[in-house]
């Protein structure tokens, strides 16, 4: 049967991810736990009374904290079904954002909630997410196949921005979301050698390029697939825009929750076709600590202001450099400045990454899911980095422009 699984955790609980979280459960469940498929559908809140206490087992799943936020079950709306049945009691929970690298905890905890309630029921438990399309700047249509678009951008080169698009993407698809990457660094596209996919071509499909596939998932589109890996990319600003928005809306972008576009140094043409042409739901400013980095991501910052796209947060990267010989740690590009930055806007410090040999090695080498296999500290980051943005992203107003009529004036 199709649409989700379920592993036997202790006492009785039973764990079911749906749909996308397939993957994650996968890596998230116990080996030497029985995996069996089974359908599962809610689509309404109902409660019904026998011979359990309904409203205390309610009242003891809503206060369970969401992992790594102080957010809970019951201010997140997330308990969509709660029903004691023939074979014990089941509970379904949906969420607007991806947790499938918590899943396990939430259902661990929700276990420890109930457990005095419920004796020696057997419990059911159903994780699902649905992703919406949330609002972007006035006076711009969303993209079919598109749901939302984060800039990343940093205002200077050379501190990790196409690193931290690469990584940031990695860890929200590893969450359980269907995730793109858009390489708008036209001059210089280094995404397709990231995500190991800089052999690959894309396909046509309807008159549309086919983005190309890359590890978890990662619909990836790049100026890169299109010209030889030594050509230069001579263009005049007209030239630059346009294609942008024919990498943009000439793509065949397969239902997308988090498009991430990686955009070039500077504030410049292609920075203001993305704000003019192209519906962002919000950006992320990277820089380093160093004071020449952080003049220019002010600039970055002041550009989204100006152009009503808003700031996510900020992520310091090279925060420090630690010695693979002694484990000493040397801050030197400066410390706190991606913190002050931060603190001077009023955003989220998404992370401090440090100056990582590995990192370098996975991008190199377009190894990003062996970097989070194989370092966790490192994929930790990242991924506390990718959930922060997929919660700010599901706390803003939802978009319905979709359902609307358009009226034509002849």
């Amino acid at each position: 049967m199709s649409g989700g699984h379920y592993t036997h955790f202790p006492a009785g609980l039973a764990f079911h991810a749906k749909g996308r979280l397939k993957r994650q459960a996968r890596n998230i469940l116990r080996p030497n736990k029985a995996i069996r498929y089974h359908s599962f559908c809610f689509k309404r809140h109902r409660i019904r009374e026998n011979n359990m206490n309904i409203p205390a087992i309610s009242a003891a799943i809503e206060a369970v904290k969401i992992p790594g936020t102080e957010r809970t079950l019951g201010s997140e709306k997330a308990v969509k079904l709660l029903e004691e049945r023939s074979d014990g009691l089941h509970i379904g929970l949906k969420f607007g954002f991806p947790v499938g690298h918590i899943a396990a905890d939430i259902a661990n905890s929700l276990q420890e909630a109930v457990i005095g309630i419920t004796g020696d029921a057997h419990i059911h438990l159903s994780i699902d997410t649905e992703i919406t399309t949330h609002k972007v700047q006035p006076g711009v249509a969303t993209i079919k196949g598109v749901k939302n678009i984060i800039a990343v951008a940093s205002g200077k080169g050379g501190v990790g921005k196409s690193t931290t698009t690469a990584n940031l993407a990695t860890a929200m698809a590893r969450m359980g979301a269907r995730v793109g990457v858009l390489d708008a660094d036209l001059y210089g596209p280094s995404q397709p050698t990231m995500l190991g996919v800089q052999d690959r071509k894309p396909d046509q499909q309807n008159k549309k390029l086919v983005p190309v596939e890359a590890d978890s998932g990662i619909q990836v589109m790049s100026i890169g697939f299109l010209v030889d890996t030594d050509q230069a990319v001579v263009w005049r600003g007209p030239m630059v825009s346009q294609a942008l928005q024919q990498l943009m809306f000439q793509s065949e972008w397969d239902e997308v929750d988090y498009l991430f576009i990686d955009l070039p140094p500077g504030t410049g043409d292609i920075q203001l076709t993305l704000s003019q042409k192209i519906p962002v739901t919000g950006s992320v400013v990277v820089t380093t600590p160093q004071d020449i980095a952080l003049i220019d991501a002010r600039k970055a910052v002041d550009m989204f202001h100006k152009v009503n796209i808003p700031i996510f947060g900020v992520l310091e990267n090279m925060s420090v450099h630690i010695c693979s010989n002694c484990g000493h740690a040397e801050a030197i590009f400066g410390s706190e400045g991606g913190k002050n930055l931060a603190g001077r806007l009023n955003v989220p410090l998404l992370g401090q990454l440090p100056l990582s040999l590995p990192v370098r090695e996975a991008m190199d080498g377009g190894a990003a899911k062996q970097l989070f296999d194989e370092h966790p500290a490192i994929a930790k980051i990242y991924t506390d980095a990718a959930f922060q943005i997929a919660l700010t992203i599901a706390d803003k107003g939802k978009d319905f422009s979709s359902r609307f009529p358009k009226i034509v004036v002849e």
